[in-house]
């Protein structure tokens, strides 16, 4: 990137920078479009609607991550509400493999089997519910491969016949507009604006970007989060312990927190917490999130060291094997090595011969598209653009690093770019209290709508403190002009930083509010530190 062209900005010319952003367009929660767009989606509400009449037996099946346990939230709860009996299964990580499986199958019993966020390649599950004469639905927001499953119904805006107006949408927002559908269809008095705050989590957690329909959820969910009686709302609100909760706060402090119970145990964990009927459960369910949490990140941080070492630098694509690698952290240690590397990373671990792993992206790169072109060496695969998950045995894993490697080499080397823009210099007078104010205004930040990123160029190192329990993050104090009496202080998380031989620093941060004591501050966050 060409620092010298960048601009020198005030609030001024930052509010109309940032006015002009496409992404600002705001909606009404009115103008959310129809679920009756959604293709399938009111003949699956009505067969659902029926079941509910014809006191059927219901079981729903989710997934493990953060959208896959709100999807599975939102549905328990309404049902709880109507009230009805739903069985709901999310499948575990180790012994069930993802979604709705063959696995999964052998111990349900059921005239009406649900999924949700998953069953878009469930073309064997389809068969099996077939055979036992079971009704599916399958709803999902996964990108559909050439077979579809032999379903009942499937409702996935990603299909191609699909016509919902905005289709970058997540597992429960499908589920969420589903259920109006079945509210309907049965002249229920729920509330559908109840559930925005689980939703706002799976939105922010599933990296959806957060322009159109998404921008108004998440913005409307947040406020949700904050005035909602529901057990697990007050547990967060409380452990945030904040005036006003950003998208970020959920990305950073809350998702992973509710993720790690199915990377590393069991998702039940998470959904307990979701769904506890009084605070007590829901602060004891979300203690135990956060000891898997810490878990987590030890296993995580073991595991970044070994792939980073195996890795091979000059490779377009960063493919890793590594026997007994745990199978829950593969995704979050795939992103470690495309922010060390610059490039899409693959990490697999191996057992009995069987490898089993998650992909992460870059800039423009497809690694769905790109794993297919790997498909006839695969078991399975499924995912979308930037992240993607897949099976494969353990003898072609050599043929598919060349062949996913000969399929990047073909790309356009800008695709390869990380997509870090920044907005231009910020002078030390102008970061204060009321640019905070400025900022707030222009939330929810997050994919797609990313928070504003400023540069620091050249500036005086003054001193260097490393923070943390384990001293892995580093407190900068910095002068950005020489003469100046004012100093900043940058926060690089993750990074261990030594004072450089020049004393000097140039970086990209943003900037974010800092609670601390009820006393409010603006905080620099290191992106990326240039020299």
């Amino acid at each position: 990137m060409n620092h010298s062209e960048l601009k020198t900005l005030d609030k001024h010319s930052l509010y109309t920078l940032l006015s002009s952003r496409e992404s600002a367009q705001e909606k009404k929660l009115s103008e959310i479009p129809s679920p009756e767009l959604l293709q399938n989606a009111p003949e699956a509400a009505k067969r659902i609607a029926d079941a509910i009449r014809n006191k059927e037996k219901i079981t729903l099946v989710g997934d493990y991550d953060v959208d896959g346990v709100s999807s599975t939230a939102i549905m328990v709860d309404f049902f709880r509400q109507i009230p009805y009996p739903l069985e709901a299964i999310i499948p575990n990580r180790f012994r069930d493999g993802y979604g709705v499986s063959p696995n999964v199958l052998k111990r349900i019993e059921a005239d009406l089997v649900i999924t949700v966020d998953n069953g878009i390649t469930a073309v064997g599950a389809a068969e099996i519910c077939k055979e036992k004469g079971i009704d599916l639905i399958i709803t999902d927001h996964h990108t559909p491969s050439d077979i579809l499953p032999n379903a009942l119904f499937i409702v996935d805006p990603k299909l191609d016949t699909c016509t919902y107006p905005f289709k970058e949408i997540c597992g429960a927002q499908v589920a969420w507009l589903l259920l109006a559908l079945v509210k309907k269809e049965l002249g229920l008095l729920i509330n559908m604006k109840q559930f925005l705050d689980i939703l706002a989590i799976a939105i922010i957690a599933d990296i959806m970007p957060l322009i159109d329909i998404n921008r108004t959820l998440v913005r409307e969910g947040l406020k949700v989060l904050m005035t909602s009686n529901r057990p697990s709302s007050i547990v967060i609100r409380d452990f945030l312990n904040k005036s006003v909760i950003s998208s970020e706060d959920i990305a950073f402090a809350i998702a992973p927190r509710i993720n790690s119970a199915g990377r590393l145990e069991d998702a039940s964990i998470a959904l307990e917490f979701y769904t506890a009927k009084d605070t007590h459960t829901a602060y004891k369910q979300f203690e135990l999130l956060g000891q898997l949490n810490n878990l987590r990140k030890e296993t995580e941080a073991e595991c970044t060291k070994e792939a980073i070492r195996k890795a091979d630098p000059n490779a377009d694509v960063i493919v890793v094997a590594h026997e007994n690698w745990h199978e829950g952290v593969v995704g979050i240690v795939a992103a470690r090595l495309v922010d060390t590397f610059a490039k899409p990373a693959i990490v697999l671990s191996l057992e009995n011969g069987i490898a089993k792993g998650s992909a992460r992206s870059i800039g423009e790169v497809s690694i769905y598209e790109l794993i297919k072109s790997c498909e006839h060496l695969l078991t399975k695969f499924g995912g979308h653009t930037m992240a993607a998950g897949l099976g494969l045995l353990e003898e072609n894993i050599e043929d598919f690093t060349k062949t996913i490697n000969t399929s990047a080499s073909k790309l356009n080397r800008d695709d390869f770019l990380p997509k870090e823009s920044i907005s231009g210099i910020l002078q030390t007078e102008e970061i204060d209290l009321e640019l905070l104010n400025l900022l707030e205004q222009f939330e929810p930040f997050g994919e797609a709508n990313h928070r504003p990123s400023f540069l620091i160029k050249e500036a005086e190192v003054l001193s260097i403190k490393l923070m943390g329990q384990d001293k892995s993050h580093s407190r900068i104090e910095i002068r950005q002009n020489p003469h100046e009496r004012k100093t900043l202080e940058l926060i690089a998380f993750r990074t261990v930083y030594e004072m450089p031989p020049s004393r000097k620093i140039t970086c990209s941060y943003t900037v974010a509010k800092n609670e601390f004591n009820k006393k409010i501050s603006a905080q620099l966050l290191v992106n990326k530190i240039y020299v």
